[in-house]
């Protein structure tokens, strides 16, 4: 009687320890979270300069599969099914779209995020006092900005061309523009002879810690008229 006992005491507590260990593994078996895309904002770009950001979800089954749902990217610019976004943005604005993230359950479930990304020029020229004749002599002057974090080595060359192609210059600076700066004027000059003339206006920037070159320009929407004085 006493084995009998003993027997059946032991296989209670084997019966026992073995719900124990099943509820144990169970508390301790990972329970995946709702997935959720975690890139809510990007990072400026800039106009013709690569980019290559990674978007980033948690949560669900990875690996994950990423698309655009609606809106634009900036021209030249793709996002590849793993999430990046890469390229080089051919323009500068403000492009607004809504990337989906999958995840990889059966059936997969689906996270939508609307994107706002702003994409500047590098280096800006805008006139800033429009060409205009003034007796004998044409003057304007015009703005420049370094819209990045690194220093430009720039220059200015401003040309008065006329009728037959001649180009007289009326402007230059050679000139370090220092990150991050905004709107600093330069001014321009010359005195010319009669004649109907175009103003080109080219700003070539070195920028010696990307070993790059940018460049814009600016031109007259019409031709200034010098005549001959009194």
């Amino acid at each position: 009687m006493r084995r009998i006992v003993t027997k059946y005491s032991l296989s209670i507590a084997g019966a026992l320890a073995l719900c124990v260990g099943l509820a144990a593994s169970a508390q301790q078996a990972p329970q995946n979270a709702p997935l959720a895309v975690k890139t809510t904002s990007l990072p400026t770009a800039f106009a013709r300069r690569p980019v290559h950001v990674q978007l980033e979800a948690e949560g669900g089954t990875p690996p994950y599969q990423w698309s655009v749902l609606n809106g634009a990217l900036p021209g030249g610019v793709k996002l590849g099914e793993d999430g990046v976004l890469s390229g080089e943005p051919a323009q500068a604005g403000t492009f607004q779209f809504t990337v989906v993230a999958a995840d990889s359950a059966k059936p997969a479930h689906q996270r939508y995020q609307r994107l706002s990304w702003q994409v500047l020029a590098p280096l800006l020229a805008q006139w800033s006092s429009y060409p205009k004749i003034n007796g004998q002599r044409v003057d304007g002057a015009i703005k420049v900005s370094n819209q990045t974090g690194e220093d430009f080595d720039l220059t200015i060359i401003v040309l008065a061309v006329n009728e037959i192609g001649r180009a007289t210059a009326i402007g230059y600076q050679h000139l370090t523009l220092s990150a991050n700066t905004l709107d600093m004027e330069i001014p321009f000059g010359e005195n010319l002879p009669p004649g109907s003339y175009e103003v080109n206006v080219d700003v070539v920037a070195e920028v010696p810690a990307s070993n790059s070159i940018l460049r814009t320009r600016l031109v007259t929407k019409e031709r200034l008229q010098v005549v001959q004085g009194p």
